[in-house]
């Protein structure tokens, strides 16, 4: 019998068990046979289906009526063993177990009685029992059909990853044989190297046999150098002591040295402070009187009316004969005898010329403002005392340029010490009571400026729009007086050819300071070379020449007003009655230090003049 009809409800109980046992069997037989077929296929992992839960009323429903309600017959085993193949062990199990109870239904309805013709409600209740009975086959059904339909997509997905699953397979494939060709073409290469070596090999032994011998002196040669080392460590413990000696030694030394500076400072701090009293001792305004030496076309000239005392370096007496006041012809000689800090005769050198001056530039670096100007009458020498000739050498240099040179000699000698100084320049002229800067092109002359104050709190005096320069060696300064040489006002008279009308000023701003110790100092060192004064009626001066030597003995007579002022000590000095005093200030008063040349000239014609000079210079000096 090759079909069974499982829509049949009549048949016997027992029977029908079997049948369906049978089947069962059948069904599990052929899913465990296609299963082991698959695997035998496909060694790819199977996806395995989640367990479907049967409705217990579902579960107790006769699947046989349902199928056979449905329309579908009778199904073949054939047909039966290729869908268990498909359908996992565990729906299966449940498909056998619904089957199962459908005979034992079957078997109630065949031994129930038929109910009699008149029993209409009976037969009602029967039919509606068997309208439920086949409604819930119907849901049966329905939900088989939705589980095959799961089933489907299922296996669809395990077919699609299969797939993909496969085309991996075959892409590593593809790697390894392409992997295999790289590592059997390296392997030929290798033995191709191998047989290179193997030619090689009896070279190599040889050279090991040679290094061997020469490992063996080496061996020799380094137990030498052990013992060797072994003595000269020992040395260099002996050195390594005494470098702790030494450097113990040092420490000492070092703390000395300490001490040493800290002493040094200490007497550099004395050595300012002896200093600066020996200073005011000596007067913090001092005046040295210098009488030029003849010039070449002034040697038919004597200078019997000028006489110096050999034991005296510091009188000079000026001599004149003048007739006498008894009216007979007897002439009487008149002395005037001036007594200075100093009187350089005309043999004196610029070199014993600044002798004087030295320390006064000294007292600049231990931070007091100093003044040195030269006063007297056109021609008497000052400008070159104060600069020099135009064409300076060792011997002729100027007070300015020696002063210069002191001031940066000093100054890298008192590095050492830990000071450390900044330099600022400065150079202008007063020409008719109007401020001119030296270091600037004639174009720009037409600025104005002025004389202010630095703050409310400093007295330091300034000149607005001034060039200020910063120097750091003497050449640099060297070029500012050229600079300043050549931009000055000077004119011809009937005294001097090549006579200064206007008083020139130089300023070098001096900062100081010494970080081990704190100190700081500041300072300004001026040297100023003033116009020459003349007498109106002897220069015969008109027009311009005339406004500028007004100008000139105005300022000079503000500055014999301000010393004597000083000298006097008035509480009110009129410093601000010129731009000259003004400007020299803070270098006239207090604690500064002062010091005035007085240039005398040597003719005989020029005797008022150098009389009124010393005179003047005289007055100076009693301050």
């Amino acid at each position: 019998m090759d079909n069974v009809d499982v829509c049949e409800e009549f048949q016997p109980r027992g029977k029908k068990r079997r049948l369906q046992d049978g089947n069962t069997e059948n069904v599990n037989v052929g899913a465990v046979n296609n299963k082991s077929m698959s695997l035998q296929r496909s060694r790819l992992p199977q996806p395995s289906l989640r367990r479907i839960q049967m409705p217990p009323t579902v579960a107790s429903t006769n699947p046989a009526g349902a199928v056979k309600k449905a329309g579908c017959g009778t199904i073949p085993l054939g047909s039966r063993g290729r869908l268990a193949q498909s359908i996992p062990a565990k729906v299966m199990k449940t498909r056998v177990a619904a089957v199962a109870v459908a005979p034992s239904t079957a078997a109630k309805g065949a031994v129930a009685k038929r109910r009699p013709a008149w029993d209409v409600k009976g037969k009602l209740d029967d039919t509606k029992k068997h309208l439920s009975d086949c409604t819930g086959k119907l849901q049966v059904a329905e939900l088989q059909r939705k589980q095959f339909r799961e089933n489907a997509d299922v296996l669809g997905k395990s077919l699609s990853h299969a797939t993909s699953r496969v085309k991996e397979l075959e892409d590593k494939l593809r790697t390894a044989e392409s992997q295999l060709q790289s590592r059997e073409s390296e392997l030929e290469q290798l033995r191709h190297d191998n047989a290179g070596l193997q030619k090689v090999l009896p070279l190599r032994e040889a050279q090991i046999s040679s290094l061997t011998t020469e490992v063996k002196e080496l061996s020799a040669t380094l137990k030498d150098t052990k013992s060797t080392l072994v003595y000269t460590e020992q040395k260099l413990d002996d050195k390594a002591a005494l470098v702790d000696e030494q450097h113990k030694m040092i420490g000492s030394l070092e703390e000395k040295l300490q001490h040493t500076e800290q002493a040094l400072t200490n007497m550099e701090q004395e050595r300012r402070r002896l200093h600066n009293a020996v200073q005011e001792l000596k007067g913090n305004i001092r005046v040295i009187c210098r009488v030029r030496p003849l010039l070449e076309k002034e040697r038919h000239n004597d200078m019997n009316h000028i006489q110096f005392l050999p034991s005296d370096e510091k009188v000079i007496t000026l001599t004149k004969e003048q007739e006498s006041r008894t009216g007979n012809n007897r002439k009487d000689v008149v002395k005037h005898n001036f007594s200075f800090d100093h009187v350089l005769q005309p043999v004196a050198k610029q070199e014993e010329v600044f002798e004087d001056i030295s320390q006064l530039v000294q007292s600049a670096l231990d931070g007091y403002n100093v003044c040195i100007f030269a006063y007297g009458q056109t021609g008497s020498g000052k400008t070159y005392t104060m600069e020099g000739p135009d064409e300076l050498t060792c011997d002729t240099k100027g007070m300015i340029p020696r002063a210069v040179d002191q001031i940066f000699v000093t100054a890298r000698r008192l590095e050492t010490m830990g000071w450390l100084y900044k330099f600022t320049a400065s150079f202008l002229e007063i020409y008719n009571e109007t401020i001119r800067d030296l270091l600037v092109t004639k174009s720009q002359k037409a600025v104005v400026y002025d004389i202010k104050q630095c703050s409310n709190k400093s007295e330091q005096l300034y000149v607005t729009n001034l060039e200020y320069i910063n120097v750091s060696t003497v050449e640099e300064v060297n070029k500012l007086i050229t600079i300043s040489k050549s931009n000055r006002s000077v004119a011809k008279t009937a005294m001097n050819d090549h006579s200064s009308r206007s008083h020139s000023v130089f300023q070098l701003h001096i900062e100081g300071s010494n970080a081990a110790n704190g100190l700081v100092c500041r300072s300004t060192l001026c040297l100023v070379d003033l116009a020459g004064s003349e007498r109106l009626d002897k220069s015969r001066s008109t027009g311009e020449r005339l406004r500028e030597a007004q100008a000139i003995n105005t300022s000079l007579s503000c500055l014999g007003l301000v010393i004597l002022s000083l000298s006097n000590k008035e509480a009110h000095v009129p410093y601000r009655n010129s731009k000259l005093t003004h400007l020299l200030q803070n270098s006239l008063g207090g604690n500064s230090k002062t010091l005035m040349f007085v240039n005398v000239s040597p003719l005989e014609e020029d005797f008022h003049e150098s009389l009124n000079t010393l005179r003047f210079a005289s007055q100076v000096g009693r301050v």
